[in-house]
């Protein structure tokens, strides 16, 4: 039997290991290719304009953080199609992590299948301005309006909140399935860590400023200082900050002992903290799901209602299951989704439990 080759777009840190997840558990059947987000077809001229005026500096296209997905991909031994133009692969499937950034020429007549990476930047003036008046979510600099294209298949995204959440933006409800995301799906399993410390009060920054966005640091930090109230300070900072600039700030306006951290595993802090506080970072739903105090930019209730399905840790396995099953199917992805069977899915593997609960979220979802 012919294998089917598969694409996977990939571009943060958290992306990139999701994908890799997703494509570990597709089975002997499929070859996994991976590529960076790109553009091709007649918006490739504008993303190359970007790109040519350093306005995407600092994202997940560009720099050191696009550097770390390639180190990733040499390191495990993963093949990388950049762009799609290395392997002349004619793919049966493309996964992407975004809809923001896609090969337009290549959706156009190959399968695709949207993977929710974590949480959504906000809906601010310029996002809905950008969504009212052009057809470039790119303009937003952000993950904002992931979802306006609405030009993948299916939909696969974190929860009922977020099924809502993307059909506001864009994408049709007969494209929407919830199977919860990898990486924020078993948070539980957190507290089981090696970092030393506990009782601390845990900061988790944004990368605003090296995404084009106003961000008061020295208010924010002495709000941060202000909600310690004496108790231990902890910084955890963005990979993608200026992290001298940042420490140097920590340094001015926190008390001394504050400690900082420029790398790490942020989700094992979290899980030993005793209130965390963060900006717009997904980081949020790991305090939530723990049932730790937090505060954030975003409204918490609304994060609530978004906070990602915890179904101890079958995501991955959920995805890759709707990315087997689509690749074989004749017809369009709500076709698809009208005849899928959630409850079928095949978890039970390796202690995995069945997605008998996942039928009512993901009936809705379709709804």
């Amino acid at each position: 039997m012919t294998r089917k080759k598969v694409l996977f777009l990939i571009g943060s840190p958290n992306q990139t290991t999701q994908m890799h997840r997703v494509a570990e558990l597709l089975g002997d059947e499929f070859d996994a290719y991976y590529s960076q987000l790109y553009y091709d077809g007649w918006q490739r001229r504008f993303y190359e304009f970007l790109l040519w005026a350093n306005l995407l500096k600092g994202t997940i296209v560009t720099g050191h953080i696009k550097e770390k997905a390639d180190r990733y991909l040499a390191a495990h031994g993963l093949p990388n199609d950049f762009e799609a133009r290395v392997y002349g692969n004619a793919y049966d499937l493309i996964v992407c992590c975004s809809d923001i950034i896609v090969p337009w020429n290549l959706l156009a007549t190959t399968k695709s299948v949207f993977v929710q990476e974590g949480m959504t930047d906000p809906l601010n003036l310029w996002a809905r301005l950008v969504k009212r008046f052009t057809r470039y979510p790119i303009l937003t600099i952000s993950t904002a309006l992931n979802g306006m294209n609405n030009c993948c298949d299916v939909y696969c995204v974190a929860s009922e909140g977020y099924a809502e959440h993307f059909r506001r933006v864009g994408v049709d409800a007969g494209k929407l399935v919830v199977t919860g995301i990898p990486n924020f799906d078993d948070v539980e399993q957190l507290r089981r860590n090696a970092f030393p410390h506990r009782g601390y009060v845990l900061v988790a920054t944004t990368d605003m400023r090296e995404t084009y966005r106003p961000d008061n640091r020295k208010r924010f930090i002495r709000e941060a200082v202000r909600i310690a109230a004496g108790r231990p300070l902890f910084f955890k900072f963005h990979p993608n900050e200026n992290m001298a600039r940042a420490t140097a700030e920590v340094q001015r306006w926190a008390p001394a002992g504050t400690r900082i951290y420029t790398e790490g595993n942020t989700e094992e802090m979290i899980a030993n903290c005793a209130e965390l506080i963060t900006q717009y970072s997904t980081v949020a739903f790991v305090g939530l799901a723990l049932g730790i105090p937090v505060h954030s930019y975003f409204d918490l209730a609304d994060l609530k209602r978004k906070l990602p399905w915890q179904n101890h840790g079958t995501s991955a396995r959920r995805i890759a299951d709707v990315c087997r099953r689509y690749a074989g199917f004749a017809g369009s992805g709500p076709a698809f989704l009208k005849q899928y069977r959630p409850e079928d899915f095949a978890g039970t593997a390796a202690g995995v439990p069945t997605a008998a609960a996942a039928v009512p979220q993901a009936q809705t979802a379709r709804s």
